[in-house]
């Protein structure tokens, strides 16, 4: 594999957003032109990935050393270099990179067809691509760190891409301020990981922490420390208890962006950060603190999306549930397994994403599931590429979510069954929310208003036909590289990457031993009970227009969170700031300062002033006793 291949991959996008972005002006009103371009340049990248996959597949690894582009910073005993770390792991990410959102942009060409920011929307996107690239293939916590900075400025740009809306700015700004608290938590990692290994290199820090040569700063709580702090990030990235209210927001951006950056890219940083650094977590032994998260917000969103009407809210509280089922499997040692899942749910998330962006354009964005019913009919290709997307997260027998999903409980059972149980009653939850949302929208009477239902009819090819794509590895795709449980194809393919972790891990959590027919079945059961649960209670009837009892109102009002983050958190910020930071010291020091300053100035000038009389005599007079008061001094005093 060549490292000339790596930078066509890189560097793709790159141009894209270049040309985009220099050019735009000159594109405008040529939207064909600005998202060929766009669309082009990905599909560059995909097929670069392909060629790369192929190569790791046959053994040919760029990683180390030998992925050194040039020598980016160097001091005194340190040096951080650009350069690449291309394995199993990373073409992984690189596939579900390229391919998802090489689909995303095909669909966006007719998704964003006849916006005025259409131009300047593509050059977003192809960014946001570099960005994840550069943190997928960096071979260093500095690089990974540079594209993790990268993706959260393209996710403000996107959340609040209709700027004029203020509900768009606003979530654009929550989205960039909560993530600067998880930012934060990364970069004293990765300080902490510098003082202790003097370097930022993947096989320099994973090397000696294995050989136990390193400094320990914080003496034996060094490893914890570090790896916690680098949690903090993820779980700000990845939208984890506490940082998670970002994501629901995010929803204000177009459609396609919700697909391809809050489900299927890159909200799934934190999980690859995990993964790639399993061995620092294992030798700190911090993976059960990773678990805990996972599972509890997992189980905390879903409930929260029982009694949401919003479909792309519905997702959004979906997608933290799945990601925290992500921080399981890489929690309990099966990094193997929380990436499969990673990879799964990128494609049937991104494919319902896409498929209620469908929705959205035949009902004139309309997003109140209450007031559609019965669209099955208009929409049969998107109704049908929902259905299996929703089959799959639910864990229906032998679609991608059963496999990927069904080797994360089996393993947690191995680790704390606790966990295990959460984790079972989630995907109860799951698939009552999911198919509670397939059968309000898609099934019973219409309720779409007499204006809207004239217009409602299939989307055009260039969206429909991503939808048919995804669909594919949404059903079989776990089939095919699941079968066999943690003895499948994934897991061997993979296999290379996680080697020293489960050798360090070995004895203590990871992948469960034993069979795993028995967890297969039970799961089964159990996300086919909450599919039967809600076509019993929503297949004829709509949710309930406004909430019923104490509980499922304060359920439905997201327990309440955002209202106690604005009270605790924000209110004091803001009032701190308008009077300590703004009347005291802004207004009253500086602004001080400066006009006291100004006053002094003045003063002092208008004294002076004073002696500028115009009569020669007194300047004659200031003169004898100026110099009289030099000879004085002159003769007396010196």
């Amino acid at each position: 594999m060549s490292r000339e291949l790596i930078v066509v991959l890189l560097i793709s996008p790159l141009v894209g957003f270049l040309i985009n972005g220099l050019f735009g002006k000159f594109l405008k009103g040529n939207e064909k032109l600005s998202g060929g371009i766009g669309t082009l340049a990905v599909l560059v990248s995909f097929i670069c990935a392909i060629v790369a996959f192929a190569g790791v597949q046959g053994g040919a690894v760029l990683e180390g050393d030998a992925g050194v582009l040039y020598e980016w910073i160097a001091g005194e005993g340190f040096t951080f270099n650009i350069g690449f770390h291309v394995d199993a792991l990373t073409t992984v990410m690189l596939l579900v990179i390229t391919g998802v959102g090489f689909l995303i942009h095909v669909y966006s060409i007719g998704y964003m067809h006849g916006d005025a920011g259409y131009t300047r929307y593509f050059a977003y996107l192809n960014l946001f691509v570099f960005a994840m690239l550069v943190l997928v293939l960096g071979n260093n916590y500095l690089m990974m760190f540079v594209g993790w900075e990268g993706v959260g400025l393209c996710s403000y740009l996107l959340i609040g891409f209709w700027y004029e809306r203020q509900s768009a700015t606003d979530a654009g700004k929550k989205a960039f301020i909560v993530n600067r608290i998880g930012d934060f938590g990364f970069l004293l990692g990765m300080f902490t990981l510098f003082a202790a290994f003097g370097s930022l290199d993947f096989t320099a820090i994973f090397g000696a922490a294995e050989a136990d040569t390193f400094q320990k700063v914080f003496g034996g709580s060094t490893l914890v420390i570090a790896t916690l702090l680098l949690f903090v990030g993820a779980v700000g990235k990845s939208a984890q208890m506490p940082l998670y209210v970002w994501l629901p927001d995010a929803m204000e951006g177009p459609t396609p962006v919700s697909a391809l950056i809050h489900a299927a890219t890159m909200v799934t940083a934190g999980v690859y950060m995990i993964a790639r650094s399993a061995v620092l977590y294992e030798l700190a032994h911090t993976g059960q603190v990773v678990a805990w998260v996972g599972v509890l917000t997992a189980f905390f969103a879903a409930t929260i999306a029982l009694t949401q009407n919003d479909i792309k809210r519905i997702l959004a509280y979906s997608t933290v549930s799945q990601l925290g089922y992500m921080f399981v499997g890489v929690g309990v040692g099966a990094y193997a397994s929380g990436v499969f899942h990673l990879m799964t749910h990128a494609f049937f998330k991104g494919l319902m994403f896409l498929a209620a962006g469908s929705v959205m354009h035949a009902m004139a964005n309309e997003l109140d599931m209450r007031k559609m019913g019965g669209l099955k009919a208009k929409m049969p290709i998107t109704h049908w590429t929902f259905l299996i997307g929703a089959l799959a997260i639910a864990g229906f027998p032998f679609l991608s979510g059963f496999w990927s999903k069904d080797e994360i409980l089996h393993s947690a059972w191995g680790s704390h069954p606790a966990i295990y149980v959460i984790g079972l009653i989630t995907a109860f939850l799951t698939a009552f929310y999911m198919f509670r949302l397939i059968f309000v929208t898609f099934y019973g009477q219409s309720r779409v208003a007499s204006a809207v239902a004239s217009h409602v009819h299939e989307s055009p090819p260039v969206m429909w036909v991503p939808l048919v794509i995804l669909a594919i590895p949404s059903a079989i795709i776990g089939l095919l590289l699941g079968w066999g449980g943690h003895g499948s194809a994934f897991h061997h393919f993979t296999e290379s990457v996680f080697k020293a972790a489960k050798e360090i891990g070995n004895g203590a959590h990871g992948e469960a031993a034993g069979s795993a027919v028995p967890f297969m079945i039970i799961s089964a059961i159990v996300g086919l009970v909450g599919i039967g649960f809600a076509w019993m209670r929503y297949s004829k009837r709509t949710p309930a227009a406004q909430p019923g009892t104490a509980l499922h109102k304060l359920v439905a009002n997201k327990y309440y969170i955002d209202e106690v983050y604005n009270a605790v958190f924000v209110q004091p910020i803001k009032n701190v700031s308008h009077y300590l930071l703004w009347r005291v010291v802004d207004t009253g020091i500086i602004d001080g300062i400066v006009n006291g300053v100004a006053v002094a100035i003045r003063i002092i000038g208008g004294t002076l002033r004073r002696l500028q009389t115009g009569v020669v005599q007194a300047y004659i007079v200031s003169m004898v006793v100026g110099i009289v008061i030099f000879l004085a001094y002159y003769l007396f005093i010196s």
